[in-house]
């Protein structure tokens, strides 16, 4: 595979403390932002490390040995992190999803989700607690975070044949070490579990069918995601997209497939099922069919900066606010602050330039996907 020289960022942007409005004001369990968008889903990133170094998130081109991560210190504490959730769900998160980096490699994770899982929402209801892994530590601690509350999870997976599932994580992992963890996970309830696989054109994309036909009569969803301009890292380029309706011809034209409605308003991904009832798959069209309309997620970042959409180029610190001995009242007003005046929609606005031959969009730098999650 051939690699491309990839210039270096900081994908650690820069972004002030959040303000605190003059005005306080008591959460309602309902927010929406400046299009009307529910603040419905939190995505908590508690690791900027990472074990694998996939081409298309975390190059070695530029996360190389010589990389300085973010010291232990920077992290947000699992009590910061479960207070921050906290006020969140306040104003209507139902579910959170802890990523990384790879999220597995925190120690003592399962004692933070234990501590989201005493979380209930406003009316009584728990939690919809997940978490996505590359699936390399799934076996050993799958138990543990099923025992700790974890209700599912989501394992990455780019490929079948182990030779170019080595040459993608670029760190001579297996494709059966993955496969193990996934069976463990469902033998311990870590379910329904989902696959996603980033297809990149010229790269994997030989491999929609096999995986389909190796999932297929499975418990496990598989989903295929379009590979994304993400942060400013991956060298991103629009002709190594494989259109997610190109995936569904591909797939029908051997095992038909037919539409099903998605789980909940929201939902990133466009499902499909055999027509024998040999089970499900996704697509997640994030470029050729943008869902800004209905995007209902805030991203926190591994040193407590909240993000407001996966393309951003800023987030607004809330960790100076946790440090700085605010308030819970304070600090939930600053959230709801910042989700009011939300009006991103980036994946629409790029879908709306005519020229999709290259990146036309204005080259800002955007923060990486292995800092805030996927």
């Amino acid at each position: 595979m051939n690699k491309r020289i990839i210039p270096i960022f900081d994908e650690r942007p820069v972004g002030g403390i959040a303000a605190v409005p003059a005005l306080l004001e008591a959460p309602t369990g309902f927010l929406t932002d400046a299009l009307m968008r529910p603040l419905h889903d939190l995505r908590i990133s508690v690791t900027d490390r990472c074990n694998f170094r996939c081409v298309y998130c975390m190059p070695k081109e530029v996360f190389d040995k010589d990389y300085s991560f973010l010291p232990h210190s920077s992290l947000l504490s699992f009590e910061e992190i479960t207070r921050l959730a906290t006020l969140f769900v306040a104003h209507g998160v139902e579910k959170i999803r802890l990523t990384g980096g790879e999220p597995l490699l925190r120690k003592h994770l399962e004692r933070l989700i234990a501590m989201l899982h005493a979380i209930k929402t406003p009316d009584g209801r728990e939690l919809d607690l997940t978490l996505t892994t590359n699936g390399t530590l799934l076996a050993q601690k799958a138990q543990a975070l099923k025992d700790a509350g974890l209700k599912r999870v989501t394992v990455s997976l780019d490929a079948l044949d182990d030779a170019n599932f080595k040459r993608m994580n670029d760190v001579d992992v297996s494709v059966s070490q993955i496969l193990h963890g996934l069976e463990v996970a469902h033998k311990v309830g870590l379910g329904p579990i989902k696959i996603n696989m980033v297809v990149k054109k010229g790269v994997n994309d030989h491999e929609i069918l096999p995986m389909a036909r190796h999932f297929k009569n499975t418990p496990f969803v598989l989903r295929f995601i379009e590979y994304m301009d993400v942060g400013s890292s991956n060298g991103w380029r629009m002709d190594e997209v494989v259109p997610s309706s190109e995936v569904i011809a591909r797939i029908n034209a051997e095992m038909p497939l037919e539409a099903i409605d998605a789980n909940y308003a929201g939902e990133t991904a466009q499902r499909w099922r055999y027509k024998d009832g040999s089970g499900e798959v996704g697509v997640i069209s994030s470029v050729t069919q943008a869902f800004c309309h209905d995007c209902s997620r805030a991203r926190l970042s591994t040193e407590g900066k909240i993000y407001t959409c996966l393309f951003a180029s800023e987030g607004h610190d809330l960790r100076g606010l946790l440090r700085g001995e605010r308030s819970d009242a304070e600090i939930s007003s600053a959230i709801a602050s910042l989700w009011r005046q939300r009006g991103d929609r980036y994946s629409e606005l790029r879908s709306e330039n005519k020229d999709t031959s290259t990146t036309s969009m204005p080259q800002v730098r955007k923060v990486e996907m292995s800092y805030i999650g996927g």
